[in-house]
Parts: C-alpha cells; sequence; structure tokens
C-alpha cells in the first residue's frame, strides 16, 4: 500500500474508531440514537444524540475536516444548541496529527457522556 493508501486506511481506522466509541455511550434513561454525516466537500461528522425524557436532545459529536490546506477538527457536547462542552476549532497540516486529536476528541466527549447526561436530567426534576 503506498502512503496515500495508508493515509486513507488510517481515516477510515480513526472515523470507525470515534463513531463507535460514541455509539457504545448508553444511559438507563434516555434514548440514543447514534449518526455520522458527511460534510461536504471533505469532511466528517461522527455523534450521539440522546432524547431527554422532556423531548429535548443532547449531542455528542465530533467531526473532520480537509479545508484551506489543513484538516480540522472540532468537538462539542451541545442540549438544543447551548454548548456544555466545547473543545476548541484546531488546523492540523497533517492526516496522523488530526486523527490522533480526532481519536482524544471522542473520546474525552464519550468520559463526559454520564455526567452531561445526568446534568440535563436534574434540570428537568
Amino acid at each position: 500500500m503506498d502512503s496515500e493508501s495508508q493515509a486513507a486506511a488510517g481515516l477510515l481506522a480513526g472515523l470507525s474508531r470515534a463513531a463507535e466509541m460514541l455509539a457504545a455511550l448508553r444511559h438507563p434513561f434516555v434514548r440514543s440514537e447514534p449518526y455520522v454525516y458527511l460534510l461536504p466537500p471533505a469532511g466528517v461528522r461522527t455523534g450521539i444524540a440522546f432524547t431527554l425524557p422532556d423531548g429535548r436532545e443532547l449531542r455528542l459529536e465530533v467531526s473532520l475536516r480537509a479545508e484551506h490546506g489543513a484538516f480540522h477538527v472540532t468537538g462539542t457536547a451541545d442540549a438544543e444548541g447551548e454548548v456544555l462542552l466545547g473543545l476548541p476549532r484546531r488546523a492540523i497540516p497533517g492526516i496522523l496529527d488530526a486523527l490522533a486529536l480526532f481519536d482524544d476528541y471522542a473520546a474525552e466527549l464519550a468520559g463526559e457522556a454520564g455526567r452531561l447526561v445526568d446534568g440535563q436530567l436534574d434540570e428537568i426534576v
């Protein structure tokens, strides 16, 4: 496999890891729905949407885009547009470093998921 093919394989593996990590999140009192969207012309967003008992949605998502000569990585947790956890948008020149950050952001969101869902549930009661 040439270096471009290895980079493409790394991108697919990184996306699969992040999607799997976020899709595995569960909470006993809310429904969840994992998702993956393509972001034209060259990007992807993966995450999970938790539907709270009052109908509001809590979304945890990471995205990776190629634009302006760099890879842009973001991570966010929001409830109905209110940002609860915003990881800084970073522009990274190399795909391997961007994938490492993408993995880190997915892991950070996954690690905060229980606390964020519980916090939203506490607001309902």
